[in-house]
């Protein structure tokens, strides 16, 4: 099930409020989505990138499990195709490039729950299609600064939001986080917890599902804590090729 923090109707609609509006970590993703026939945007939240792809004149996917996200989505009236569905359900939609960015590579904290996403992932490829996702660098320790200071916003229909963000465990590769609003009275919390894997784990689990890592670079917005890695999914086999 999404945390609160995406399937809760009163706290999507937030979300973006409490983001840089400019959005700077989205520009290479939309850059790498040039000439891409279908782009799938796997956990595609409220759609923001996925919408600015789409007034690009890309044909795209935005898949996500949360009914309150996607309800934010759709207001956006932008040409997309919504699908309200986890990663591991995709169907195959011949897509020529899956984005995953944030931190969704990171929301599945079991080995069969991640092995399922990308066997979901694989399958709305067409076979030698690309992967691209971003990944926080576990030992970066970035989750040292996720206590922060609060934020205030003031929201139309809702009044003044405060939000709270603060660290309650690390426990080996899994780090859990505690987000609090306040909205003008009335508080909400959501709890979400993340795994941290590192660069040959991912590597193994992408190897075991038939992909094919082809680059590993540093988040530009991010240098040092996050990496994106780019794969290919399994080739068409030819006629006469053995399974």
């Amino acid at each position: 099930m999404p945390d609160p923090l995406f399937a809760d109707p009163r706290l999507a609609p937030l979300h973006d409020l409490f983001e840089d509006p400019d959005r700077p970590d989205l520009a290479p993703y939309e850059a790498r989505a040039v000439g891409a026939g279908r782009v799938l945007d796997v956990g595609c939240g409220t759609g923001v990138l996925a919408a600015r792809l789409a007034r690009r004149g890309v044909d795209v996917v935005g898949a996500d499990p949360a009914a309150a996200s996607l309800r934010v989505a759709r207001a956006r009236g932008v040409d997309v195709r919504w699908l309200q569905l986890p990663a591991a359900d995709l169907p195959a939609l011949d897509a020529d490039l899956a984005l995953m960015t944030g931190n969704v590579a990171q929301v599945f904290t079991t080995d069969a729950g991640w092995d399922a996403a990308l066997a979901g992932v694989a399958r709305a490829l067409r076979p030698g299609g690309r992967f691209v996702f971003e990944t926080r660098r576990p030992a970066a320790r970035d989750w040292e600064n996720w206590s922060t200071a609060p934020q205030h916003r003031d929201v139309a229909g809702t009044g003044h939001v405060t939000k709270r963000s603060e660290l309650l465990d690390v426990t080996g590769a899994l780090v859990s986080f505690r987000d609090t609003f306040d909205l003008a009275g009335t508080v909400v919390v959501s709890e979400s917890t993340l795994r941290f894997r590192d660069l040959p784990e991912l590597e193994e689990s992408l190897h075991r599902r038939g992909f094919t890592v082809q680059d590993v670079g540093q988040a530009p917005d991010r240098p040092g804590l996050e990496l994106v890695v780019e794969a290919t999914s399994a080739p068409a086999r030819r006629r006469g090729q053995p399974t």
